[in-house]
């Protein structure tokens, strides 16, 4: 179950892979994509990252900024940022403060088993905080097609 388009998002604040600090504040005036992938480094988060690394110019040549959020560590973050040489942020939720707030945790099916995780939802937001698209069943290899097609 992912938040509503019209929400007002939720407040957060997070530390990205270079140590920054980032806000849902810092950001009002801008429209934000956060998109929320399971685990730094695994086939479909990379799939999906360098998706919006690839298109990366494009989504700002029409006003997005880019932002993904996962429970890793900082040095996992940037890790993989390095490695696929990202170029948008990357926050470490290790306490899955911005993750709950966002309603992208929850129990999950795989091969049979249930675990608690967390769901790939890519949410847009626009330049007042409210919430302008939500996207629940994202394709890793099409993310940014995705966004680009609702504008």
């Amino acid at each position: 179950m992912a938040l509503k388009i019209g929400q007002d998002a939720p407040s957060w604040k997070g530390i990205n892979q270079h140590g920054d600090s980032i806000s849902s504040e810092g950001l009002m005036g801008k429209k934000t994509i956060l998109f929320f992938y399971p685990k730094a480094s695994t086939p479909g988060c990379t799939v999906e990252a360098c998706n919006f690394r690839d298109h990366y110019e494009d989504l700002v040549d029409k006003g997005f900024e880019v932002i993904g959020v996962s429970a890793d560590s900082v040095k996992r973050q940037l890790n993989f940022s390095a490695k696929q040489k990202l170029n948008f942020s990357l926050i470490a939720d290790e306490e899955k403060m911005i993750i709950t707030a966002f309603e992208a945790w929850g129990n999950k099916k795989f091969m049979g088993k249930q675990y608690d995780g967390i769901f790939r939802h890519t949410y847009v937001i626009d330049e007042l905080g409210k919430i302008e698209q939500v996207l629940e069943k994202v394709k890793t290899k099409e993310a940014t097609e995705q966004i680009l097609s609702l504008y």
